[in-house]
Parts: structure tokens; C-alpha cells; sequence
């Protein structure tokens, strides 16, 4: 484990606007960045809702919106 503490959004969006990254992409990376802190195999900076929450929760939303849409969508054809 290192010292530096990783900021959690800024690992996962880097230089780019957070409108620019693909909710699967935010997903993917936020389950390996917690995975690897609660492994203790990385520090993370102290939580900002904000940075760190927010991001996830917003791909999480964005997500569940889809997958509602395509549940609706199968829904519809069967009956």
C-alpha cells in the first residue's frame, strides 16, 4: 500500500468532464478502486460528497434509468 491517498472521482474521471465518461466506466472503476481500499491496497482521500459519492451515485442512477427502460421495453412486447 502506498501513502498517497487516491482521490476517488479524479482516479476515475481523470482530466475529463464527468458528462464524458460512460456510467459502465464509472462503475467498473469505482468497484476496483473500493475493492483495492478495502483490501487495504490503497488509501483514499476522505470522502466529499460532492467528488465521491456523487459520481457513483449519479452512474447508479443513470444505470437503474436504463435498465428501467428496457425492462418497460420487454414489458411492452409481452403483452
Amino acid at each position: 500500500m502506498t501513502d498517497r491517498e487516491v482521490n476517488f472521482a479524479r482516479a476515475i474521471i481523470g482530466e475529463r468532464n464527468y458528462r464524458d465518461v460512460p456510467a459502465d466506466e464509472v462503475l467498473r472503476e469505482a468497484e476496483r478502486l473500493l475493492g483495492e481500499w478495502m483490501a487495504g491496497e490503497l488509501r483514499m482521500e476522505r470522502p466529499k460528497l460532492y467528488d465521491h459519492y456523487a459520481l457513483l451515485l449519479l452512474a447508479l442512477l443513470q444505470k437503474n434509468r436504463e435498465l428501467e427502460s428496457r425492462l418497460a421495453a420487454l414489458e411492452a412486447n409481452h403483452v
